[in-house]
């Protein structure tokens, strides 16, 4: 059983509204959630954001606070909503809608990794379903909702870059249509989660370290953007998509001859990032 949900780093004193999360990079696996899985321990990972949450470990030497999952994603995915929940995985769940996520098995537990490949060998049991989501979900989401109310009462404002990586192939179809393929999808939910202001902030950062940055397309973002994202109020939210392939071979999970330039490079950007969350940058520019 996994109980774990997430791990927070913080800073030694928050001096930006900024705060990372990396719902995505969860990578303890229990023996008794492998057991239930008819995959072996590579494929299981196939869809976490491996390393995401080490591309961004240095953000609190930057004032700004790390939430990074330790539940892994094929257990319960913490950017889903509570009730997408798959009938075609958990026992006694009438479909209720024809949601894509969940009809694709990526509901908030999910029912497939990557390329569609099935997890389990039969369907969950609502009790389990509803013990990961008590245990690992509810716990991440009051710790991340805290972390925010935290920035609103001392900066009046928060700013969530929600991190993530994406596969190499995901933007196969995007690139046909573009002069260069992207390597970096920013998704505020086409303006309804952060501000143009924010988004043209982010955009410069990654841009400035020659990285090839898109808006929106083919990710928007999903639930911690749309919760969270409330920019009439000063709650800013922006959904960071990475290519793998920048710093890490996808078949072995592991980081490759580039991990450590590109770690360098988003310390840049987190830099400039935790740099606009000061009050004293935000005052100066107005």
């Amino acid at each position: 059983m996994i109980t774990s949900a997430f791990s927070l780093s913080m800073p030694e004193t928050r001096s930006s509204s900024v705060v990372f999360a990396s719902p995505h990079s969860g990578r303890e696996y229990s023996a008794g959630f492998l057991t239930q899985s008819v995959l072996d321990d590579v494929t299981i990972r196939s869809s976490e954001d491996a390393f995401v949450d080490q591309l961004f470990a240095d953000a609190p030497s930057f004032g700004a606070p790390l939430l990074m999952a330790t539940a892994p994603r094929a257990y319960v995915d913490l950017n889903r909503s509570p009730d997408e929940l798959d009938p075609a995985l958990i026992k006694g769940i009438r479909t209720v809608s024809h949601n894509p996520r969940i009809v694709s098995g990526l509901g908030v537990v999910p029912r497939v990794v990557a390329n569609g490949r099935c997890i389990y060998r039969g369907k969950l049991s609502l009790d389990d379903v509803q013990g990961r989501l008590r245990r690992c979900w509810q716990p991440y989401h009051d710790q991340l909702s805290s972390l925010l109310a935290d920035s609103h009462a001392q900066f009046g404002e928060a700013i969530l870059i929600d991190c993530h990586s994406m596969p190499h192939e995901a933007l196969d179809s995007v690139a046909r249509t573009m002069p260069c393929r992207p390597e970096v999808v920013l998704g505020d939910r086409f303006g309804a989660s952060a501000s143009r202001e924010v988004m043209d902030m982010l955009e410069a950062a990654f841009t400035a370290e020659g990285l090839r940055v898109v808006r929106n397309v083919p990710f928007a973002g999903a639930y911690t953007t749309q919760h969270y994202g409330r920019p009439s109020r000063n709650q800013h939210v922006v959904q960071v998509e990475i290519d793998r392939s920048l710093y890490m071979n996808e078949q072995l999970i592991r980081p490759n001859g580039n991990f450590k330039a590109m770690k360098a490079a988003m310390n840049r950007v987190i830099a400039k990032v935790t740099e606009f969350g000061q009050p004293k940058q935000r005052l100066a520019a107005e």
